[in-house]
C-alpha cells in the first residue's frame, strides 16, 4: 500500500507524526465476537477450550490483559467502536437502539480518507430487536449510511446457515456463520488489493450467543459438558479457526504485514455456562463488575507492533482515536467529546499511566476506571458492601490487589475516592449535554425515522410480508411464533 493511496490531508498529518519510519498506514480488520467472556480463550488456560489461532495472534500482537468493552450489552460496545464516544452520547444506551445520523463514523472517516470500506455479521444499531434478520436496501440506518461501502449484515445474532442481507439483498448461505463471514470479508480485501486500495474491513461475529448451534465435530472436545455449554463452546472453536482461516487468507494476499487485526469481545461472558465464562472475575454480561465488562483483546500488526502483554487499561473507545492517529485523520473527523484516546504509543512500548479515566454508565449502574483503581456503583451488590457504604451508593476497588473486586477500600483511600467520585459526576454532567443533543451543530438530537425507533422486527410492516419463509427457518420459527402470539 503506498502513499499515493491516502488523500493528501490524511498524508501530511501521518507523515507529521514520525510513524513513517517504522511502518505505512495499515490495512485494518477489526473483528468482534458476541458473548466472549474474558477467560475464554486457550491463552488464558482455559481449563477445556482451545484456541490456537487466537493464541498465535496473541503471541505476534499485543495482548490487552485489561481491555473494557465500551458496555456490558452489544449494540452500545459497537456505537463506541464506530465513534470513539460513550454510547449514550450518540443514543445507543442499550441494545438494539439506533445510532444517531448526527454521529460522526471511523468507516466514514476511512472511507474519505481512501480506504475501502466492509461490514460483514451482526449491525443491530438500526433500531431492531429479536433474532438477526437482513437489514433492507433503504434502511436509514444500514451501514452503507455510516460509511461502509460494502456490507453484508444481519441485525443481530445469527448462527449456521446464516441469512444475510448484501447492500440490501437478501442472500441465503450455507455453513458455520463465523466462517461465512470471514470468507466474505476476505474476498472484499481481496478486491481492494487488487484495486490497489487499503482496507477497512469489520468482521462483527454472531458467536457464541444464544441459541447455540455448533457441529458435532466441534463438540467434541466437550463431551462431558452439558448440552448448551458443549455447544456454547463448540461455537468458539468454530470462530477460532475462522481466525485462523482470515490470518492465513491475508498471507496469501501478501498484506499480512501490513495489515492491523484488532480482535474484542463486545461484552464480558455469559452466565449459566461451564466451565464459567469470565475467568474468576465477578458478574457477567450486563453488569459493571469486571466480568461484564473487561473482555478479551488482540491487537496484531507485524509491521507496526512489538509483541508482548500489556496491562494498560484500555477500551473499545480508544479504537477510533488509535486508528485516527495512525492514519493522521484530522480532528474533525469527530463529534466531540470523544471519550477515547489514542494507544499508538502502546505499539512500540509501555506508555505512562493512563491520563484519561475510563468512564461507564448502564441503566442506573456507574463505573471508573482510572488506572489500578474502580469506583463502581452496581445493582447487585452484596448485604455487607450495602452497609458498610450507606450514605455513599460508590464502591472503590484497587484492581492491582483485587481484580475479583471482593474488598471496598473507599475508607483506605478517602481523597482517592472523593476524587475520583467528583471526576465521575462532571464526566456525567457531559454526557447529559450530549443526550440532549448539545455535541451537534444543531444544538439538539434530530427525530429519528419512524423505523429506527426501537422496536421488534415482528412488529415492523415492512417485515411481515417475509413472516411465512422466515417461520420455515429454525433460528426464527418459534420466536416469531411466540411474537406473533403476543
Amino acid at each position: 500500500m503506498g502513499f499515493s493511496l491516502l488523500k493528501p490531508v490524511a498524508l501530511s498529518l501521518w507523515l507529521a507524526s514520525g510513524l513513517g519510519a517504522s511502518a505505512e498506514p495499515p490495512n485494518i480488520v477489526l473483528i468482534m465476537t458476541d458473548d466472549q467472556g474474558w477467560g475464554q480463550t486457550g491463552y488464558y488456560d482455559h481449563p477445556v477450550l482451545e484456541t490456537p489461532n487466537l493464541d498465535a495472534m496473541a503471541a505476534n500482537g499485543l495482548r490487552f490483559d485489561r481491555f473494557y468493552a465500551g458496555a456490558p450489552v452489544c449494540s452500545p460496545t459497537r456505537a463506541s467502536v464506530l465513534t470513539g464516544r460513550h454510547s449514550d452520547r450518540s443514543g445507543v444506551p442499550g441494545h438494539g437502539h439506533a445510532l444517531r445520523l448526527q454521529e460522526k463514523t471511523l468507516a466514514a472517516a476511512l472511507r474519505n480518507a481512501g480506504y475501502a470500506t466492509g461490514h460483514f455479521g451482526k449491525w443491530h444499531l438500526n433500531g431492531l430487536r429479536g433474532p438477526g434478520v437482513p437489514l433492507f436496501a433503504d434502511d436509514k440506518h444500514s451501514p452503507g449510511v455510516f460509511g461502509f461501502e460494502e456490507w453484508l449484515t444481519v441485525s443481530n445474532y445469527f448462527d449456521v446457515d446464516p441469512l444475510l442481507s448484501r447492500n440490501g439483498e437478501f442472500a441465503s448461505f450455507e455453513g458455520d456463520s463465523s466462517e461465512v463471514i470471514v470468507d466474505e470479508a476476505l474476498k472484499f480485501v481481496a478486491r481492494a488489493t487488487e484495486a490497489g486500495k487499503p482496507f477497512f474491513a469489520v468482521i462483527w461475529d454472531g458467536s457464541p450467543h444464544s441459541p447455540f448451534v455448533a457441529s458435532e465435530e466441534d463438540q467434541q472436545a466437550f463431551a462431558g459438558l452439558d448440552q448448551k455449554s458443549r455447544e456454547h463452546y463448540g461455537e468458539l472453536v468454530a470462530f477460532d479457526r475462522s481466525v485462523g482461516v482470515l490470518r492465513a487468507g491475508l498471507r496469501e494476499l501478501g498484506v499480512a504485514d501490513d495489515t492491523l487485526i484488532w480482535f474484542c469481545s463486545d461484552n464480558g461472558g455469559l452466565n449459566g455456562i461451564t466451565p464459567e465464562t469470565t475467568g474468576g472475575l465477578r458478574g457477567h454480561k450486563g453488569s459493571l463488575w469486571e466480568g461484564g465488562l473487561r473482555v478479551p483483546c488482540i491487537v496484531e500488526w507485524p509491521a507496526g507492533i512489538r509483541p508482548r502483554i500489556t496491562e494498560y487499561p484500555a477500551s473499545t473507545m480508544d479504537i477510533f482515536p488509535t486508528i485516527a492517529e495512525l492514519c493522521g485523520l484530522p480532528d474533525e473527523v469527530f463529534v466531540q467529546p470523544i471519550d477515547g484516546i489514542s494507544l499508538q504509543p502502546l505499539f512500540q512500548g509501555e506508555a505512562r499511566p493512563r491520563e484519561k479515566p475510563i468512564a461507564f454508565r448502564f441503566g442506573s449502574q456507574a463505573a471508573l476506571i482510572d488506572n489500578n483503581f474502580k469506583l463502581i456503583r452496581a445493582k447487585d451488590r452484596t448485604k455487607e458492601e450495602s452497609s458498610k457504604n450507606r450514605r455513599e451508593e460508590f464502591l472503590l476497588f484497587d484492581l492491582a490487589d483485587d481484580s475479583s473486586e471482593q474488598a471496598n477500600v473507599a475508607e483506605k483511600y478517602p481523597e482517592r475516592y472523593q476524587s475520583m467520585l467528583e471526576t465521575y459526576r462532571q464526566w456525567e454532567a457531559s454526557v447529559e449535554e450530549s443526550v440532549a443533543g448539545r455535541d451537534y451543530p444543531e444544538g439538539m438530537v434530530l427525530p429519528l425515522d419512524s423505523y429506527a425507533v426501537r422496536h421488534f422486527w415482528s412488529e415492523d410492516d415492512r417485515y411481515e410480508p417475509y413472516f411465512e419463509e422466515l417461520e420455515k427457518r429454525p433460528e426464527y420459527r418459534n420466536w416469531l411464533r411466540r411474537a406473533r402470539r403476543n
